[in-house]
């Protein structure tokens, strides 16, 4: 019986029925231990696998290991040339030019304690770009590579589904000018795994008093939030 993976990674698991347990840790413990112990990057995603005796850090890697080890039936990728490695190259894109960009859109525009309005407009051209990527590709297209959904586009799904924090944009205009984006996007979202990981999302956050960006309700910025964690850290060592 296949045991079940602790986990901070839901989406391909969750569709493809394979086992997890969900380890929910607050924003603040990323960088001190047991995560550390787990990831010296203090980040998350990680995955520990009993079945293997894996622990395994970073997004992308983690997405190839859970294919290759539980996609037994190649139900979100192909082994076929060349849609082997089309799939690798929009999986890096996801981690080379999507991820690191939207984040920093993302943090110029809401955390940083300080408008630099050369970052914010940098970053959010940056996210324009990648988009305007993806909407000429995706032109008469389905998917990233074949003609099924893949691991590549649900790589893709979680930062582009908080794109309008990227942008500073209303939630309902964050794919204005990007129909075919738009349209492969909610091809996604519309997944009942998707529905279930973003249930599951909203509760733990509501547990643990966090808004979306996994702050305390009521922080206005990271430094904010810095100085709270400095103050409860002094309280606890007196």
């Amino acid at each position: 019986m296949t045991q079940p993976i602790r986990v901070w990674v839901l989406f391909v698991l969750e569709h493809l029925q394979v086992p997890y347990e969900v380890k929910s840790i607050r924003f603040d413990d990323v960088k001190k231990k047991p995560l550390t112990d787990i990831n010296p990057n203090g980040r998350v995603p990680v995955i520990e696998d009993p079945n293997t005796g894996l622990t395994l850090w970073e997004s992308g890697a983690i997405i190839t290991y859970i294919i290759k080890q539980y996609d037994t039936k190649n139900l979100l990728t192909y082994t076929s040339f060349p849609e082997e490695h089309l799939l690798n190259q929009w999986l890096h894109f996801q981690m080379s030019g999507q991820g690191p960009y939207y984040g920093a859109a993302g943090w110029f525009i809401h955390l940083h304690p300080e408008k630099i309005p050369s970052a914010i407009d940098r970053y959010t051209k940056q996210v324009l770009r990648v988009l305007g990527v993806l909407e000429g590709y995706l032109e008469g297209k389905q998917w990233l590579v074949g003609d099924k959904m893949t691991y590549a586009d649900m790589a893709w799904v979680p930062w582009n589904d908080r794109v309008d924090t990227s942008l500073g944009v209303p939630e309902p205009n964050k794919f204005d000018g990007f129909p075919n984006v738009k349209a492969w996007h909610e091809r996604m979202t519309s997944l009942p795994s998707w529905k279930k990981i973003m249930e599951t999302r909203a509760v733990l956050m509501d547990e643990q008093g966090l808004m979306w960006n996994g702050m305390p309700k009521g922080t206005k910025n990271f430094q904010e939030y810095e100085a709270k964690i400095k103050a409860e850290s002094a309280a606890e060592a007196q």
